[in-house]
């Protein structure tokens, strides 16, 4: 029988989780644009054949430290899960949700070893590098939004139903997809800006339109191009999306969207005219997260239950709502 004592507590570590997760992210985007993700040349889970390096350098303790943020973070999602399964009652949202953050969790290990024992990083510049750092993020964009969903379901957010709305959640997914795709050609973009930094602007737009260029290189341009194409449908999408009554937080984070992708824009502004230094890349990243985090938290609003309550944290959805009755 489900433990019904403490769901808030629950829901707000997932939440804890959640957040956690983004500092991990973020100090993993300074490994790679620091370069020391070779710190612990090409052994994983151990750093230089040791467990605790002796005399390491600077670049050794900082993949180290990521190594074990990251090892914290596995935790977290498993004390998570387990919190989820025990206090959620079969059938409930939050369980399908703090599973796939276990899958996730578990796949985005799996890709940053492969990085390490296939030696993609530090100065490699191949076109697997730039394919597994893409499934990189695509896989951690998965994992956030897992989270943010075991969250809120956690938190009394409505089951979703998609029966008789299939055009609106086409059109989020689609939505969704022009993010993740953003983001996917900001990974390639972040990792040509580590490879080849250019010293002043013109020389980068220069390098852009060069036929001689590297192709992590002449890819750059494609990043802005979409970014704003898919920025402008979300800030004109947002206010117009039909969230119900009900879910009046998800109403409210309709207008935080917009803010975040303005800002979001112009941060990737910005960092191209600082000629992306890490400090920039960092709060690019950050954006891209909260961005996603919002939109995901919005898009679950949306297709909530119409004027329906909340799942309640200790039982299942009730019949109505899960056969997508209005």
């Amino acid at each position: 029988m489900p433990d019904r004592s403490q769901p808030a507590r629950v829901a707000r570590f997932a939440w804890i989780t959640l957040c956690y997760n983004v500092a991990v992210i973020l100090w993993g985007a300074y490994v790679r644009a620091t370069g020391s993700g070779a710190g612990c040349g090409s052994h994983w889970p151990l750093c230089n054949g040791e467990i605790v390096p002796r005399a390491p350098r600077l670049e050794t303790l900082i993949e180290l430290s990521h190594r074990l943020t990251s090892g914290l973070a596995l935790i977290a999602v498993v004390v998570l899960l387990f919190a989820t399964w025990r206090t959620c009652a079969p059938g409930h949202p939050a369980r399908r949700a703090a599973g796939w953050s276990m899958f996730f969790m578990l796949s985005e290990a799996a890709v940053g070893a492969g990085l390490v024992l296939f030696q993609l990083v530090a100065d490699n510049a191949s076109a697997a590098r730039a394919m597994f750092g893409a499934t990189h993020l695509l896989n951690t964009f998965l994992l956030l939004a897992s989270l943010a969903l075991t969250a809120y379901w956690l938190s009394g957010g409505s089951e979703i139903v998609v029966a008789g709305r299939h055009k609106l959640a086409w059109g989020l997914a689609g939505l969704a997809a022009g993010i993740l795709l953003v983001a996917i050609t900001g990974s390639v973009a972040a990792l040509g800006d580590t490879l080849y930094p250019s010293k002043s602007l013109a020389e980068g737009l220069g390098a852009d339109m060069s036929a001689s260029s590297h192709i992590l290189i002449r890819l750059r341009i494609i990043h802005p191009m979409l970014a704003f194409l898919v920025g402008g449908a979300l800030m004109a999408a947002a206010p117009r999306l039909p969230v119900p009554e009900s879910a009046e937080t998800g109403r409210e984070l309709r207008y935080d969207l917009i803010g975040f992708v303005a800002l979001q824009l112009a941060a990737g502004f910005a960092n191209l005219l600082l000629l992306a230094p890490v400090v920039m890349q960092l709060i690019h990243l950050l954006l891209a997260d909260v961005v996603w985090i919002t939109f995901v938290l919005v898009a679950a609003s949306t297709l909530a239950a119409p004027d329906a309550e909340s799942v309640a944290v200790g039982s299942a959805p009730s019949a109505s709502t899960a056969d997508g009755a209005s």
